[in-house]
C-alpha cells in the first residue's frame, strides 16, 4: 500500500461573520475533500503538545511522528539543514526574517514578501558589517543567522506581533546582546540601501531590519524508513519542511514554480506528488498558501487558497488508488492572523468510512475516527 498526505498549512479557522458564520473551510467550494469525507472518514488531531507554541515546526514534526518533546531544538536548525548548512555541535542557528518595522512597531513580518534576490543582496551587504555571525539568504523573507559557540536566546516569532510594539519581544538570554547588536546594525545598513530605495519607489514596503528567532542546536531524528519501514519524501517550498525531511532521511522533492506563497504552482505540486509516489511509499505534500492568507487576514485569499488545495486533492484522487489523507498542521485564524493551538480536522480515504458528508472543522468533530494525537497519526495511517 502507498500513502499520500496533503497538508494545507493553517487551513483550519473559526466561524466568520463575513462568511455568514461559516469558516473558510466550510464556505469554500471543496468537492474533492467533501468526496473524501463521503467515501472515507474524519476525525480531529491534536498537533501541538502542551507547553509548546503553535508553530509549523512543532505541528509538522508531530504529524510525521517525531515527538517535539524528544526531538525539537528550534526552528532555525531545521531550516539550516534544509539550506545544507553544516552546523557544528556548538552552533546555534536562528530563523532570521527580513521585516518592516515602523515607529518601533512590527508593520510586516515579511517585508512586503521581499524577493529572494533582494533579500540576498541585503544579506550580502549586512554580512560585511557583522562578521561575528554567519548569514545565509533563503527564500523571500525566510533566512538564517548562525552564532558559532552560541548560548541561545528567546525571541517572539515576528508573525505573532504584527501591529504591536517590538520592545517587549526583542531577544533575551545568552546570545541576546549579540543578536540585538546585529539587529541594530541591520537597521543602519538597510536604511537608504539601493534595494529598499527601489522598493519604496515602487510603492512596496522596505526591509528595515532582521529579526532572529527560534534558535537551537542541530537535532537528531530517527530515520523515517527505520521508524516506519517505508521510503518517504516531502514536497514543500518552505525551508522548514525540507529541513525536517533531511533530518528524517526523507527525499526532498523540489518543484519548479513552488513559491511557498499564494501564487505557488498548485498543478505542478500535484504532478510531482504523483510522480514521486511511483518510487516512494509515502509522500507528504505541504502547501503553505492557506497559512499565508491567514497571516494576511484575508478572507478572500484564504478561501481561494483552500479551493486550490482542493483542486490538488482532486488531481491526486483521480490518479491514485492508495490511502490519501488531508489535514492542516494548525489553525491560522483570520481573526488572530497567527497560529492557534486548537485541534485540526482530518479526513482519510482508505481507512474505513463514517457518516460524515463534508470535510470541515464542525463535521470532523463528530467524525468516526475521533480525537487523536498527531504523533500517532502516521502509525494509525500505516496500520
Amino acid at each position: 500500500m502507498k500513502y499520500i498526505v496533503v497538508l494545507g498549512d493553517g487551513m483550519a479557522d473559526e466561524p466568520l461573520a463575513g462568511l455568514g458564520g461559516k469558516t473558510p473551510l466550510e464556505y469554500a467550494e471543496t468537492p474533492n475533500m467533501d468526496r473524501m469525507a463521503r467515501e472515507g472518514a474524519c476525525g480531529m488531531l491534536r498537533t501541538v503538545p502542551d507547553g509548546y507554541e503553535a508553530g509549523s515546526d512543532i505541528a509538522n514534526m508531530a504529524v510525521l511522528g517525531y515527538a517535539p518533546e524528544k526531538y525539537y531544538t528550534g526552528r532555525g536548525p531545521l531550516e539550516a539543514l534544509s539550506m545544507e548548512v553544516d552546523l557544528a555541535p556548538d552552533d546555534v542557528a536562528y530563523r532570521c526574517n527580513l521585516v518592516t518595522i515602523e515607529e518601533n512597531t512590527m508593520a510586516d513580518f515579511s517585508a512586503g514578501h521581499i524577493t529572494s534576490a533582494e533579500g540576498a543582496e541585503l544579506f550580502a551587504s549586512l554580512q560585511k558589517e557583522i562578521p561575528a555571525v554567519m548569514l545565509k539568504a533563503g527564500v523571500s523573507y525566510r533566512n538564517l543567522l548562525v552564532v558559532h559557540g552560541g548560548k541561545g536566546a528567546a525571541s517572539t516569532p515576528p508573525h505573532d506581533i504584527v501591529g504591536q510594539g517590538i520592545s517587549p519581544y526583542l531577544p533575551k538570554g545568552g546570545d541576546a546582546e549579540l543578536l540585538n547588536g546585529c539587529m541594530e546594525k541591520s537597521r543602519q545598513v538597510f536604511d537608504k540601501h539601493p534595494v529598499n530605495l527601489a522598493r519604496i519607489a515602487e510603492g512596496k514596503r522596505p526591509a528595515t531590519r532582521i529579526w532572529p528567532w527560534s534558535g537551537g542546536h542541530k537535532p537528531a531524528f530517527p530515520l523515517f524508513e527505520q521508524k516506519y519501514g517505508k521510503k518517504g519524501g516531502i514536497i514543500s517550498a518552505v525551508d522548514l519542511l525540507k529541513g525536517i525531511a533531511r533530518c528524517a532521511g526523507m527525499e526532498v522533492i523540489n518543484v519548479p514554480g513552488a513559491t511557498g506563497y499564494l501564487d505557488t504552482d498548485y498543478d505542478a505540486k500535484a504532478r510531482y506528488t504523483l510522480d514521486a509516489i511511483q518510487r516512494l511509499d509515502f509522500v507528504y505534500l505541504h502547501i503553505e498558501a492557506p497559512d499565508e492568507a491567514g497571516h494576511l487576514g484575508s478572507i478572500e485569499e484564504k478561501v481561494k487558497a483552500i479551493e486550490r488545495v482542493d483542486g490538488v486533492v482532486g488531481t491526486i484522487l483521480d490518479a491514485f488508488d492508495g490511502v490519501v489523507a488531508v489535514l492542516p498542521d494548525h489553525p491560522t485564524p483570520i481573526r488572530a492572523k497567527t497560529h492557534t493551538r486548537d485541534p485540526v480536522p482530518f479526513v482519510i480515504r482508505g481507512k474505513g468510512t463514517d457518516r460524515t458528508e463534508k470535510y470541515s472543522e464542525e463535521a470532523a468533530r463528530s467524525g468516526g475516527l475521533g480525537m487523536k494525537n498527531a504523533t500517532e497519526f502516521l502509525e494509525f495511517l500505516f496500520s
